[in-house]
């Protein structure tokens, strides 16, 4: 290991932290791969040290009485604490530093970055989505009607499955796996699919598309099945007792209890973009879970909460990620 990335280990080091710094300005992938390693222990060692504070802080109430109760003993303690801290993080307790590092470094498709944690669970009803979603949906989706249409005309001629209604589903006999080299190329070819499904549920195309974006990074980390074959998953749907067909397993965070949890979940495997886009509307329209956000689908504000409530995901800030998604997806469209 390099003398300069270890010193980033003794946390009262600070120059070891400006040296991962110049490290991950190296040209070599080996440097940049160390460094983004040692970056994502510090980071571990910082969720670290909030799980002790928090141990500490529960024991505040015994030391009131205690003869080594002073503000010098919790000085060197908590700097005890922070040191033990980065040498916890740096043996991997947590395993969340190797999350971190292959989210953000890519690597060979194992794992999946999402930024959308997905439960099948009931999120809690006092659950609130942040911000005016309303209003920046407005502003996001102003215009794009136009634009869209000439991205339909400019669809490259082709065979494609239709979507069913909403109570069926569509069987294919060959698997279709289209690559998207360009968020652009997933826009393009989303909006088709997204036009059916705002037909059929009445949520606005542009929002469906933004979803998908959201859920598979513009298409680039769907899912795959063991021998490497794309699920077509647009939506991260898994495979509960209700599934009867194909499923691929990944690793996923899940919240539990206020806590993030790591876990390898079952998703749903379909034949084509098509299906999976039809199994979203079924998914939706199908039973009662989702139904007051299709009460009011084409108000964007009340679908996104409603499928906050109703627990598609438990990650408070889902609706607006969507939102931020939406904005790029508009843009893709007015070009």
């Amino acid at each position: 290991m390099d003398n300069k990335l270890a010193e980033a280990r003794n946390f009262f080091d600070l120059n070891g932290l400006n040296n991962i710094r110049q490290q991950a300005n190296q040209t070599d992938q080996a440097s940049k791969k160390a460094a983004l390693k040692e970056a994502a222990q510090q980071f571990e060692s910082i969720f670290m040290q909030m799980l002790l504070k928090s141990m500490r802080s529960a024991q505040e109430v015994l030391e009131a009485d205690s003869p080594f109760n002073s503000q010098s003993t919790k000085f060197y303690r908590d700097m005890q604490d922070q040191q033990m801290a980065l040498d916890m993080s740096n043996k991997g307790t947590l395993g969340l530093a190797e999350l971190i590092e292959r989210q953000l470094g890519g690597g060979d498709g194992s794992f999946t970055p999402r930024s959308v944690i997905r439960t099948d669970h009931q999120a809690p009803a006092s659950q609130k989505v942040e911000g005016d979603v309303a209003r920046l949906a407005e502003q996001f989706l102003s215009g794009a009607e136009k634009s869209a249409d000439k991205v339909s005309n400019n669809r490259q001629a082709g065979t494609q499955v239709p979507l069913a209604k909403a109570n069926s589903v569509v069987k294919t006999s060959e698997k279709s796996s289209p690559e998207f080299n360009q968020p652009q190329d997933f826009v393009t070819a989303l909006t088709e699919p997204a036009k059916q499904v705002e037909r059929q549920l009445g949520v606005p195309f542009q929002v469906v598309i933004a979803q998908a974006a959201l859920e598979t990074g513009w298409g680039q980390k769907i899912i795959k099945n063991s021998d490497g074959t794309s699920s077509n998953n647009l939506f991260n749907i898994k495979a509960d007792s209700r599934w009867t067909g194909e499923k691929a397993q990944k690793d996923t965070l899940e919240f539990e209890q206020g806590s993030l949890v790591k876990k390898n979940e079952p998703f749903r495997v379909y034949n084509s973009i098509s299906e999976s886009v039809n199994d979203y509307v079924n998914f939706l329209s199908s039973g009662t879970r989702y139904q007051d956000a299709l009460a009011k689908p084409d108000n964007v504000e009340h679908f996104l909460q409603g499928l906050q409530k109703a627990g598609y995901a438990t990650d408070p800030n889902y609706a607006n990620k969507i939102l931020g998604t939406l904005k790029s997806v508009s843009n893709f469209l007015n070009q």
